[in-house]
């Protein structure tokens, strides 16, 4: 296995991690039972969301860095940053 496929599979493990995160998050909603404490529920998946996003684009970044230009990599880290002052507001 190369590295490219071992960054792919750390990628998709994080995603796949995340996933079991949200699926876990809506059945406690569901257990939970109430607006407020599936609220306080929601509110710790959202900090989940952004931390997936940095840490799967860096791994990808981490396995294109031979192949591609310092450039395109800033271009790349602006474009997440982008992302995330969106989301932010």
């Amino acid at each position: 296995m190369n590295v490219v496929d071992k960054v792919v599979y750390a990628m998709a493990s994080v995603r796949f991690v995340s996933s079991l995160l949200e699926l876990t998050g809506a059945i406690l909603m569901l257990r939970l039972g109430t607006a407020e404490r599936a609220l306080q529920v929601n509110s710790l998946l959202a900090l989940t969301g952004p931390v997936v996003l940095v840490t799967v684009t860096m791994l990808g970044i981490a396995g294109l860095s031979d192949s591609i230009s310092w450039w395109r990599i800033v271009v790349i880290l602006v474009g997440v940053g982008c992302i995330l002052l969106g989301a932010k507001g």
